[in-house]
């Protein structure tokens, strides 16, 4: 058991430790996901954060020492969300025929995001820091982490609200459209890529090439559209509920 012990120690102390672990965790958990046949409760990012989290708790490394190697992957973040632009290349003529209608409904979308869970969160009692930092929740993780950031929020805390956000779209997603009776893959995509950011848009690309597009389409809108109005918005609503 002490030779377990050291050799564990010696692979969490080098730099490629969190970018081998999350590949590994990543690969193994899409693996069940295909074998379950792609039901939404097994979806990869939530069983590689729960079994990664689980064995840094219970082998007491640290974070800090884990992203030391992810970091890798997180900037592949950028390219990634880039990427989502070729399928909206190939849908550019049907894209400027609704322009006006998809900038207002992600105007919308953002909107009835944030305002809710700002609310939600004002009526639970939490303080002004933590709901500055819920605001952005719906917001692809890099940008809302300089968004909470803008607003006097936590980053950190940023990012945990926009992961669980994005897992429980990918999760809850299809049932709720579902019961909302949304066949259009357009629409479900956009609504998808709206409420849940990176997560959802991978989850509707998974789904049907029409919603996985306009999921990035939606995730690209809420970037540039937050970025520019929340940071008026929310402290202005702050400040008029006190």
């Amino acid at each position: 058991m002490n030779e377990v012990v050291q050799l564990w120690v010696y692979l969490a102390a080098s730099p490629l430790f969190g970018l081998t672990a999350t590949l590994v965790t990543y690969v193994a958990a899409h693996a069940l996901s295909q074998r379950l046949g792609g039901t939404p409760w097994a979806n990869p990012v939530l069983g590689s954060v729960v079994l990664l989290g689980t064995v840094l708790w219970m082998t007491g490394t640290p974070y800090a020492t884990y992203f030391a190697g992810a970091q890798f992957v997180h900037v592949l973040l950028g390219p990634a969300v880039v990427a989502m632009g070729w399928p909206l290349w190939q849908r550019r003529h049907a894209l400027r025929r609704r322009g006006v209608a998809l900038v207002l409904a992600a105007l919308a979308g953002g909107t009835a995001s944030a305002a809710s869970a700002v609310g939600i969160g004002y009526l639970l009692g939490l303080d002004g820091e933590v709901l500055r930092s819920l605001a952005p929740k719906s917001v692809t993780a890099p940008v809302a982490m300089g968004i909470s950031e803008r607003l006097g929020g936590v980053p950190a805390l940023t990012a945990a609200f926009v992961l669980i956000t994005g897992v429980a779209g990918a999760l809850m997603g299809k049932s709720v459209l579902d019961a909302l009776g949304l066949r259009d893959w357009a629409v479900r995509g956009f609504a998808l890529g709206s409420a849940a950011h990176g997560i959802g848009a991978a989850r509707a690309m998974q789904v049907h090439p029409e919603a996985g597009a306009y999921a990035g389409l939606a995730l690209s809108l809420q970037a540039l559209l937050s970025s520019v109005l929340m940071p008026l918005a929310v402290p202005w609503l702050l400040r008029w509920w006190g």
